[in-house]
């Protein structure tokens, strides 16, 4: 629980301090700011570690989950805001790490699941898809804001401090690659691991999986082939990630919170 406590901490002073930067209209974000946060994804990957260790297994159920797709986002955070002027990203994504944390902390822990190499393998393809890509949906909405704020002229405050709209635009669509290909990885280990993929209960979360990646596929291509970017880039994002969103944690949210089932 110390660790817990402290990597809230350090992920919500960090957050405080990245949005007094922004209002400040202040230069870039100093590295050493970005420590703080990195201890803080440090203990908040420990206390996975301690209760897994523990418990003689890995917990991957709803809350644990959650909490390692907020550890991914914040782990990718630190990567690009050390890359400089992404001090909103950090005012956006450490507190939903501290908040995911949390709730894994204290109403989340459950008891480990029974999975070998080749499920744990498309368990954590998957959490990995998920962090990335709901990293690119929160720059998709700052890129979003950005050129809505270009258009009307009216670029002051926090909007200064994000990078220029090509390169944030070039960043989300790099990171919504990435996202890609480990999306593909998940439902390819998913074809070849998990049994009876189209079981009842995993009928739905296929089937949103696929439209979810069929979705980002057809992004990328329409960037690659046509250029679509700016709003369209975005609502597709978004409309993506929300099919994703539903395929893990709407289904999970459903048979392990309202059904009980495990």
């Amino acid at each position: 629980m110390t660790f817990v406590l402290i990597a809230l901490a350090l992920y919500l002073i960090t957050a405080g301090l990245l949005a007094r930067r922004l209002a400040d209209g202040g230069p870039g974000v100093p590295a050493t700011l970005w420590v703080a946060p990195a201890l803080a994804a440090v203990m908040h990957g420990a206390t996975h570690a301690l209760a897994w260790s523990d418990a003689g297994g890995a917990n991957l159920h709803f809350f644990s989950a959650l909490s390692l797709v907020g550890l991914g986002m914040a782990a990718l955070t630190l990567v690009v805001g050390l890359r400089g002027r992404m001090a909103a990203l950090g005012v956006i994504v450490f507190p939903i790490a501290a908040l995911t944390l949390a709730l894994y902390a204290w109403i989340g822990r459950q008891d480990p699941q029974p999975l070998d190499w080749r499920l744990q393998l498309h368990a954590w393809c998957a959490l990995l898809a998920y962090a990335t890509l709901a990293l690119a949906s929160v720059l998709a909405i700052l890129l979003w804001i950005q050129e809505r704020a270009l258009r009307r002229r009216r670029l002051h405050g926090w909007l200064r401090a994000l990078p220029p709209l090509v390169e944030l635009e070039t960043l989300v669509f790099r990171t919504i690659t990435v996202g890609f290909v480990l999306l593909t990885a998940t439902l390819l280990t998913g074809v070849l691991f998990v049994e009876d993929l189209l079981a009842q209960h995993l009928a739905h979360k296929t089937l949103l999986s696929a439209l979810s990646w069929l979705t980002f596929g057809a992004l990328l291509l329409g960037r690659w082939r046509y250029g679509w970017r700016g709003a369209k880039a975005v609502r597709w994002t978004l409309a993506a990630m929300a099919l994703l969103v539903l395929a893990f944690f709407g289904s999970n949210l459903v048979l392990e919170l309202v059904l009980q089932r495990r």
